[in-house]
């Protein structure tokens, strides 16, 4: 490439990226992820300019490979060891025996009754029961949703990436058919072990190394942590066990760490990558498309879509986590809420890349499910977390705020909704009962922003912008949860019942 052409690709690349920003806002007001719009950009783009297209499908799976690492990385520093442990068996469960039900019921169908051949029928049920973390991510923190049940659905979509990839990886391999059956689970389960040792391992080492690294400037944390992250990534693949599971446990262990230095720098810079690799991803997997195939594979698509919708997701839910005699309204909401976004896609193009008979087919079946599913799935899940009661308008959620004295106090900002109808209503500031290191530090009322004092009362529509150090902040969220059930009486009731 000459320096001309640097200046075109600047350009061209400067301009998709604004453009899917924006496109982020669109996509907000439509009620659908902004990730469906990036999809649907590098297909048109590809379409119109044919010289965009990607012809190289392994170096697709390559570049998808190298976005997810960075979108996992993201997922898992934002994710908190004590969220994810009461779901932990739940979403490892979900992500393992649920993907096996999952891959049964759309693989069966296709074998029997459409003459698929079992390798590609098993292949699409693989790629297709793969829940996306950028798409969950996306979608889920956008949401009200409790915490428990997004902490399940996020870690679901952290942990089933490593089963599918080996699982996709041998059986569009030349010795499918010659491997015996029963190597295959044992394989995936001796990758996960070793990726999970890893993951441990290097996020252990993470959390006691950067505090003491003392680098002379904030900038290079941010740089260390996610060295540390990839790193994990490469050092379990080069040990042949799984890459996608080490990073996203480290992520979780070092993002969870109590003394993790500058803790906003290095989680915006991670958003930021996260962004610009999801923005990629999308982008290059809709030019990697031929939309000239697309139309022959719509039928099949369109039975694969429904199967998945009606019976194969709401039944590897049911199935994996009613042993866990978890709330009918979590089941329900999980089994319509397992989001397909760029994951899929990516694990679709292994096949193409290695040249599998029927691999064409496979792709192109993949995005057109992953659209159909997009499409309908967000707005369901929207109108359905209502009526099961998953939304938690009062829930407390932590706010982005960039300040160094709140990380020298090892201090969180937290805000709280207060809807109509909420126990919070008419209570008094003083009688919220907050913990210890924890303060009601503003009150914001339309375009409004009140400081409170003794007198300051709670109404409908206020937020809450509390302040809470890290110590605090359990005992805070559950004591906002209980005022918001019980009202201005519940501390009273607290003390009567010797709480």
């Amino acid at each position: 490439m000459t320096l001309d052409g640097l200046a075109v690709a600047l350009l061209v690349g400067a301009v998709i990226v604004l453009v899917s920003v924006l496109g982020v806002r669109l996509a907000g007001r439509l009620g659908v992820p902004g990730l469906l719009l990036y999809l649907l950009l590098g297909l048109a783009l590809s379409t119109a300019f044919p010289g965009l297209q990607m012809q190289n499908a392994e170096l697709g799976t390559v570049l998808g490979y190298a976005a997810l690492v960075l979108i996992l990385a993201q997922g898992g520093l934002t994710t908190r060891v004590d969220q994810l442990r009461p779901v932990l068996w739940p979403a490892i469960t979900l992500a393992s025996v649920g993907v096996a039900v999952s891959i049964s019921i759309v693989a069966v169908p296709l074998v029997v009754f459409l003459d698929v051949s079992l390798q590609n029928a098993i292949i699409i049920g693989a790629v297709l029961a793969a829940t996306d973390a950028a798409a969950v991510f996306s979608v889920m923190r956008q949401m009200r949703i409790s915490s428990r049940v997004r902490t399940l659905l996020e870690g679901e979509a952290g942990f089933n990436d490593a089963p599918v990839v080996v699982l996709v990886a041998v059986v569009s391999s030349g010795s499918f058919g010659t491997t015996p059956w029963w190597q295959i689970p044992l394989l995936v389960i001796a990758e996960l072990i070793g990726g999970a040792l890893v993951g441990v391992g290097v996020g252990y080492a993470g959390r006691w190394l950067l505090p003491r690294l003392a680098l002379p400037a904030v900038g290079l944390y941010p740089i260390a942590a996610l060295a540390l992250l990839v790193g994990s990534y490469g050092l379990a693949d080069v040990l042949h066990s799984s890459g996608f599971l080490a990073v996203y446990l480290s992520a979780v262990i070092v993002g969870s760490a109590a003394r993790l230095p500058h803790r906003r720098s290095i989680i915006g810079f991670a958003d930021g990558l996260a962004w610009i690799a999801e923005i990629g991803l999308f982008f290059m997997l809709g030019a990697l498309a031929d939309v000239g195939t697309l139309p022959e594979a719509i039928p099949l698509a369109l039975l694969v879509a429904a199967i998945i919708l009606v019976v194969a997701r709401p039944l590897a839910a049911t199935v994996s986590l009613l042993p866990f005699r978890l709330p009918r309204s979590t089941i329900a909401f999980a089994s319509i809420a397992g989001l397909r976004g760029a994951v899929p896609i990516v694990f679709a193009a292994i096949p193409l890349g290695l040249g599998v008979p029927g691999a064409r087919l496979v792709f192109d079946v993949t995005l057109i499910v992953v659209l159909i599913l997009l499409l309908a799935q967000v707005p369901l899940i929207r109108v359905a977390g209502r009526r099961l009661g998953v939304v938690k308008p009062d829930e407390a959620v932590e706010l982005e705020v960039e300040s160094a004295p709140l990380d020298g106090m090892r201090a969180q900002v937290l805000g709280v909704e207060v809807p109509d109808g909420s126990g919070l209503v008419g209570t008094f500031v003083t009688e919220l009962g907050l913990p210890e290191g924890a303060v009601v530090a503003l009150i914001v009322r339309g375009e409004q922003a009140i400081a409170p004092d003794v007198h300051a009362r709670v109404r409908a529509g206020d937020r809450l912008i509390l302040v809470s150090t890290e110590e605090a902040r359990a005992g805070t969220e559950e004591r906002i949860r209980v005022v918001a059930k019980g009202g201005r009486l519940a501390r009273w009731l607290d003390r009567a019942s010797g709480r």
